[in-house]
């Protein structure tokens, strides 16, 4: 089984899933992207890397039992999509906090209200695969805990549950 945890840059991917105890081997595919210098340039406006999205598919081929976690792991082949979602305000917090530029903390926040991350993980593997969860105002120990029950095959498909549109 393969399952990605993705979201927004800030809806708490990497805290939940270093919390999360499942069978599945846990990959946080930023890294792996950065250290396999699996990125096709740079994207000055943002100062990042941009992903080469076929290699890294391609450096995950044959690969199970995989959680893979990172705002990219929706692009994977994979059996479940665990969509962190955070509440844009809440979202800017946790960003300017870790310290992000403006413009940075602006996009994402606007991002998540209109629900891109989620959208481009239904378009590419169907509402019946997708799992939202809410993190705003909740203690990571229970975002992993719906992580796991997601692994566990506990919780319903539940995308489209959340909204955000109050923020625009």
């Amino acid at each position: 089984m393969r399952v990605a945890v993705t979201g927004t840059p800030g809806t708490g991917k990497t805290t939940a899933t270093r919390r999360a105890e499942t069978p599945l081997s846990t990959v946080h595919l930023n890294r792996v992207i950065r250290e396999g210098e699996l990125t096709t340039g740079h994207d000055e406006r943002r100062d990042s890397a941009i992903a080469d999205i076929e290699a890294v598919v391609s450096r995950f081929e044959g690969e199970t039992d995989l959680l893979v976690e990172s705002h990219l792991a929706h692009h994977l082949p994979v059996d479940r999509v665990v969509v962190l979602r955070c509440h844009p305000a809440e979202l800017e917090t946790r960003l300017e906090t870790r310290g992000e530029p403006p413009a940075t903390v602006t996009e994402n926040a606007e991002s998540e209200a209109l629900d891109v991350v989620l959208a481009a993980a239904v378009e590419q593997h169907g509402a019946s695969s997708v799992y939202e969860i809410d993190t705003t105002d909740r203690e990571p120990v229970a975002v992993a805990a719906d992580i796991e029950a997601v692994v566990r095959g506990e919780r319903e498909p539940s995308a489209g549950t959340v909204s955000f549109v109050d923020y625009l």
